[in-house]
């Protein structure tokens, strides 16, 4: 029974096959539909998301899948850094962020709400106000317990007035976000460059290139700040860099700053600045005591009498933008193409339909998948495609669409004696015929979150 409950069927997927995909009357619709990057297509048409409003969207299993996957990750990188996971409320008082000044200047990207004794709130686009406030009225803190590093992965909102490319620039997203907490400028900046590291590690492993670029600071604030960005055409940032005199920037900033024109100080002839277009993805900032002098936040020094405000840093992930601009980067037109970390699933088995021998291939299928799913690290990921009317080709192609990294397919040698399986990679297209000793070996090298 418990080997039963943890195999996955494809025929009870959440899923729509063999749907048409969607073509808009003309390029011009499809562009105000905001279905011109091929990421938001590719994610309506293969059920990962759903409409449900201008700028929102549901997340199916796949994409839930998916997101859980990456969430782990995050999680064993901030914890690896010293993080603690809270979870802050999501409505704000008015009051907190009048008193910073965010209020006004955040202006009409703001959700804002009353309740029935008309109390204002705005639904957080970013949780500065309230971490520092928290912070503020933990007045037992001392110099001792330095530096503290907490960080929640909670759903935010924006009130964006054009939102468009489905999770790219919507009005509900999933966000990381860090706040660090130290005794001195010195300090704050190694939590800093720590915590710079620690999303490097994380963008190293979901495996999609990515650039490193100072950034303008915005209505955050703070004295330092960093982008992280997926490089692609449908960015809305446009990133200037020099692999020959270091130059690597947000356009903006070098707009804000006035050193456009002059950015790469090299001669015109060894100059090799590019502009390229890019999605932000993580974006990190020292604020040094901006949110703790707004709001007494201090901790108690070593001399045991005097409080001291403390140097604050904030740091945010874009957890829904990272999976469809992983998608936008790696995908074709036609097929998703996950990091191979995040794929919902890693492994597909297809059983050859066959009028005498079927339910023969569906029973090794099953068997297959219990030994499978009896490595740790596979307990979850493997799925068999049990619509044995379809041929192998066509829930070949349905694999190869949803992105699953591998596919089984158990045919005629699969029944043999001394059986061989067809093992495809479906990112590379290369197909191995292993034996069981060796697709025991191939399964140990999947790597899983």
């Amino acid at each position: 029974m418990t080997s039963y409950c943890c195999r996955r069927y494809v025929s009870r997927l959440f899923q729509t096959f063999g749907k048409p995909q969607p073509k808009p009357k003309s390029e011009r619709k499809e562009h105000e539909l905001g279905l011109s990057c091929k990421s938001h297509k590719l994610m309506l048409y293969n059920d990962i998301i759903a409409p449900s409003h201008s700028g929102g969207f549901h997340l199916l299993p796949l994409g839930l899948r998916a997101l859980e996957k990456l969430t782990r990750l995050v999680d064993q990188e901030m914890e690896a850094i010293g993080g603690q996971k809270v979870a802050l409320t999501t409505l704000a008082p008015e009051a907190l962020w009048h008193q910073s000044g965010r209020w006004v200047s955040a202006g009409a990207e703001l959700f804002t709400l009353k309740d029935r004794h008309k109390h204002q709130y705005c639904l957080g686009p970013t949780h500065e106000e309230l971490v520092t406030k928290l912070m503020a009225n933990m007045t037992h803190i001392s110099y001792k317990h330095l530096p503290i590093r907490l960080y929640q992965i909670t759903r935010k909102f924006r009130d964006e007035m054009a939102p468009k490319y489905g999770l790219l620039r919507g009005r509900e997203f999933e966000m990381k976000d860090m706040y660090t907490f130290d005794t001195c400028e010195k300090t704050a900046l190694e939590t800093y460059n720590t915590v710079c590291g620690a999303y490097e590690r994380i963008f190293d492993r979901i495996g999609v290139e990515y650039v490193k670029v100072s950034g303008a600071t915005g209505i955050i604030g703070g004295d330092l700040s960093h982008e992280f960005h997926y490089l692609t055409d449908v960015g809305q940032d446009s990133l200037l860099t020099c692999h020959r005199c270091g130059v690597e920037m947000n356009k903006e900033l070098a707009e804000e700053d006035g050193s456009l024109p002059g950015v790469c100080q090299l001669p015109g002839s060894e100059c090799q600045l590019l502009e390229r277009r890019g999605i932000e993805v993580g974006h990190t900032f020292y604020l040094g005591t901006k949110y703790s002098s707004v709001f007494n936040a201090c901790y108690r020094a070593q001399d045991g009498s005097s409080m001291v405000e403390y140097e604050m840093g904030c740091y945010g992930l874009g957890m829904t933008r990272i999976l469809q601009a992983s998608l936008e980067s790696l995908s074709t037109d036609a097929s998703l193409r996950w990091p191979r970390l995040l794929a919902p699933y890693q492994l597909c088995i297809i059983p050859k339909k066959d009028r005498t021998h079927g339910e023969e291939y569906l029973r090794l299928a099953e068997s297959l998948s219990d030994q499978l799913t009896s490595h740790p690290h596979l307990r979850s990921e493997v799925i068999i495609d049990d619509r044995m009317s379809l041929t192998i080709g066509r829930r070949q192609v349905d694999a190869d669409r949803l992105g699953c990294p591998y596919t089984l397919v158990l045919a005629g040698k699969a029944l043999e004696s001394s059986p061989q399986y067809e093992v495809i990679d479906n990112y590379t297209g290369e197909t191995s015929f292993l034996s069981w000793e060796q697709l025991s070996d191939f399964v140990d090298k999947i790597v899983t979150v």
